[in-house]
């Protein structure tokens, strides 16, 4: 069973990084074929594709978000993170981590997701 659990500060002050992490466990990151998935929702909006790092290390952004937006990992600890940088108010949303795969083409597991609020 494929565990993912997010974790950050849930308060970051407007133009700074968000930074988060994924940590994964019962399943290895570098597992083929999927790709590791940051979605966020912010309220009362739908789920919003963040980007995603794929099994062997490949980064696919949003093009909205792509000027903001890294992704990277940590195969020794198998962790996934988020950086999105010179937040504003509108960055403000439940954040999820999620395995997307590449070979059907959906999510089969998501973490329970972490709200991040920014604020002064």
């Amino acid at each position: 069973q494929v565990q993912l659990q997010e974790s950050g500060p849930g308060l970051v002050k407007p133009s700074q990084m968000l930074s988060l992490t994924c940590t994964v466990s019962g399943g290895s990151i570098t597992t083929s074929y999927y790709a590791w998935s940051w979605i966020r929702q912010p309220p009362g909006k739908g789920l919003e594709w963040m980007g995603a790092i794929a099994y062997d290390g490949s980064t696919y952004y949003s093009p909205s978000l792509k000027s903001r937006t890294s992704i990277s990992r940590d195969t020794s600890k198998n962790q996934f993170s988020l950086q999105l940088s010179s937040v504003t108010p509108e960055d403000t949303a439940i954040y999820f981590c999620a395995r997307y795969g590449l070979g059907y083409y959906d999510y089969d597991y998501w973490g329970q997701g972490t709200q991040v609020t920014v604020s002064s």
